[in-house]
């Protein structure tokens, strides 16, 4: 069996839950790459969205987590790449969500924002909920035709 890659990136604003986060992955045997920062230096988040954005294209990950201090920033940064569907969740219905009618293959937090308890329930519901596909298959083809432009 193929261990999956999720990848994880974060400013510095996120660096504490990220670590939290990655942990979790490992215990349920998930591969892990770390897309940084590491520390809590000021950093810009935009460079970590970009991270995200070239290992999911290179296929090094085939979904991945942002964090930030609020997550705004790096889901806007994010989403400016037609194969990214970032989501900023704050509670699990909005992790199962941003999965069953979105496909959403990036899982965004705040750092600052988010319980550790809720986050780690977060990543659990975004990586065990399916794409229902169907009728929302057809909304989430037409996310990429218009990042195109």
């Amino acid at each position: 069996m193929t261990m999956e890659t999720i990848a994880l990136a974060s400013d510095h604003g996120g660096v504490e839950l990220k670590t939290l986060l990655a942990k979790q992955l490992e215990g349920a045997g998930f591969a892990v790459l770390d897309l940084g920062t590491d520390g809590a230096q000021s950093v810009d988040y935009p460079d970590f969205a970009v991270a995200m954005a070239d290992a999911l294209k290179q296929g090094k990950a085939a979904r991945g987590v942002l964090i930030c201090g609020s997550g705004i920033g790096i889901s806007i940064a994010a989403n400016r790449f037609a194969h990214v569907r970032a989501a900023l969740v704050h509670d699990a219905y909005g992790a199962r969500m941003c999965r069953l009618h979105n496909d959403a293959n990036v899982l965004v937090l705040g750092g600052r924002t988010i319980g550790p308890d809720v986050a780690k329930d977060c990543l659990d519901i975004f990586l065990n909920t399916e794409f229902e596909g169907g009728r929302h298959a057809r909304r989430v083809a037409k996310l990429a035709e218009n990042g195109e432009r």
